[in-house]
């Protein structure tokens, strides 16, 4: 049986290097040792990893509707990053040159109990957690 999170981290890890699009090449390297340096944490490697916009997203559920209670990073033309979230209303968190210091920020923020991820959609996982925390 393949592991969804460790098989997404896998897609992540091996394309994130790769030009996207024409404006990519401000960006590959940086993305590319954001990804590797979030990977190399076990407590995000436990969430299930998707990205956009040359952002990097944790869900704790594998399906789409992910969740939106993590904050996320992202990169910046200058090669450097910002820590936004959890959702797209928070303002930004940081940015940094650093991206440690930006998955360090990430951790610092991570909700109680969190991890691993869990096989299904943000509806599914707040069902359970419901039915969970009545017991």
């Amino acid at each position: 049986m393949v592991n969804t999170v460790e098989a997404a981290w896998h897609k992540i890890l091996t394309t994130a290097g790769e030009p996207r699009w024409p404006e990519g090449p401000p960006f590959l390297e940086p993305f590319a040792e954001l990804v590797r340096v979030a990977h190399a944490e076990p407590l995000l490697r436990r969430l299930y990893p998707w990205t956009g916009m040359w952002e990097l997203h944790f869900s704790r559920c594998t399906e789409i509707r992910h969740t939106w209670d993590i904050p996320y990073i992202g990169t910046l033309r200058d090669g450097r990053y910002y820590v936004e979230g959890p959702d797209r209303s928070s303002s930004r968190i940081a940015e940094t040159g650093s991206a440690r210091a930006a998955v360090t920020m990430v951790i610092d923020r991570l909700p109680p109990h969190c991890g691993p991820a869990f096989i299904g959609t943000a509806e599914e996982l707040a069902s359970y957690e419901k039915a969970r925390d009545s017991e």
